[in-house]
């Protein structure tokens, strides 16, 4: 291997011809092929993208961390002085965070004492000031320094290096959301699922947490929202959910940084009773599916809302997070959000198969149905824009 110099061949080392091939090999496959916009010529993923913990560790760096996310109900700092402590899912370790409530005034807060980085409170509280119990160091509930024990003879102290980093906060209905590091704005997330469900009296669900539950799944978080953006597979995997949809005129509609999938109920089954100054006034529709990128699915129902939050924990590995919100307990059980548990663990096995698959090395890349896969398509195409750093148009 000879040195890159224009009109020059100077030989360089074995070793430094390793080191050379090595790193080109990391950027090679760090790279990500762009997904063609036109489905009808565009191809998946690779498969490595899956069974890769570089694109793995890539993708929680430069999605989920520039990204917003679901953190709670705006009710768990109801009062004044509330402190709740949380974590986002942004790298390889989480970042900790708090919400405080100031004056009726919901702040983000980092939960690492700018001192020495001790972690700040462990437990949901009410306090008037935050007060680190490694040295002693107070922030106020805006968290602006405010006192520290021996600190005669600092000088050019304290700067604004000694606050606690605020992070931006939004709210939707009764829910939180928090990004690190935005890249786009919140409205342009949650807009369209406002404009269509917005006539629900979401603010009133009530959180149910008999039916809240958690799964881990063997596989990729990608490969996990690729299987919830399309109802192509839902006559083979689901035959329960099957007999109450009808499969024909299951219809998928493609935004900005969301879509949404619509199911339409078989004759006599439940469905909503929509207001009549609703696009979908009319339909038998027994079941929204919003999906907010790159890990929120909104299911709503006639009974409520089923929240899954798809948490990456490795490149195979996935925590899955129901989070239900009843709304009319007499419609509980019944039609299209009836056995969500029975859904969970038949969607389960099919993505634990694929997972497998897709490390194989004959497998390279699918293609998508232009009618059944609209919603993959679009997230693989947000995800090689975030991978390679590309602003959406």
């Amino acid at each position: 291997m000879y040195s890159n110099v224009p009109g020059v061949r100077i030989p360089l080392s074995p070793l430094k011809s390793l080191v050379i091939l090595g790193i080109f090999h990391i950027l090679k496959l760090l790279i990500l092929k762009t997904i063609n916009k036109n489905i009808k010529n565009a191809s998946t993923l690779d498969g490595k993208f899956y069974s890769s913990n570089k694109y793995f560790l890539k993708s929680l760096d430069l999605i989920f961390a520039r990204s917003w996310h679901f953190v709670e109900r705006n009710s768990i700092v109801s009062n004044n002085n509330d402190i709740y402590p949380f974590e986002l899912k942004t790298g390889i370790y989480n970042e900790p965070l708090i919400l405080v409530n100031n004056n009726n005034e919901i702040k983000c807060l980092s939960n690492v004492c700018t001192h020495r980085g001790n972690i700040l409170i462990k437990e949901k509280c009410n306090l008037k000031k935050i007060t680190c119990n490694y040295h002693g160091r107070q922030f106020n509930n805006c968290g602006k320094f405010h006192f520290m024990p021996e600190t005669n003879g600092m000088k050019k102290f304290p700067t604004k290096n000694d606050n606690l980093n605020e992070v931006k906060i939004k709210s939707w209905k009764q829910f939180l959301f928090a990004n690190i590091d935005p890249v786009f704005k919140f409205n342009d997330l949650v807009k369209d699922m406002n404009n269509r469900v917005g006539w629900m009296p979401i603010e009133d669900f009530q959180f149910n947490k008999s039916l809240s539950k958690e799964y881990i799944v063997n596989a990729n978080w990608a490969l996990y929202c690729d299987n919830y953006l399309e109802g192509f597979h839902i006559p083979f995997i689901h035959n329960d959910l099957n007999n109450v949809l009808d499969f024909s005129n299951y219809q998928n509609e493609i935004f900005n940084y969301s879509n949404l999938q619509i199911g339409i109920a078989k004759k006599n089954d439940i469905c909503f009773d929509i207001p009549n100054d609703s696009i979908d006034y009319g339909k038998k529709i027994a079941a929204y599916y919003f999906w907010l990128f790159p890990n929120m699915m909104f299911n709503f129902y006639p009974w409520g809302l089923s929240l899954n939050i798809v948490t990456p924990i490795s490149f195979n590995k996935t925590k899955v997070i129901f989070k239900s919100y009843v709304w009319d307990e007499d419609k509980l059980n019944i039609g299209a959000g009836n056995d969500l548990d029975k859904v969970e663990k038949e969607d389960e096995e099919v993505v634990e198969n694929v997972q497998r698959g897709v490390a194989s090395r004959l497998y390279k890349r699918g293609r998508f149905s232009p009618t059944m896969e609209k919603g993959v398509h679009h997230f693989h195409i947000l995800i090689s824009e975030f991978l390679n750093n590309k602003k959406r148009v």
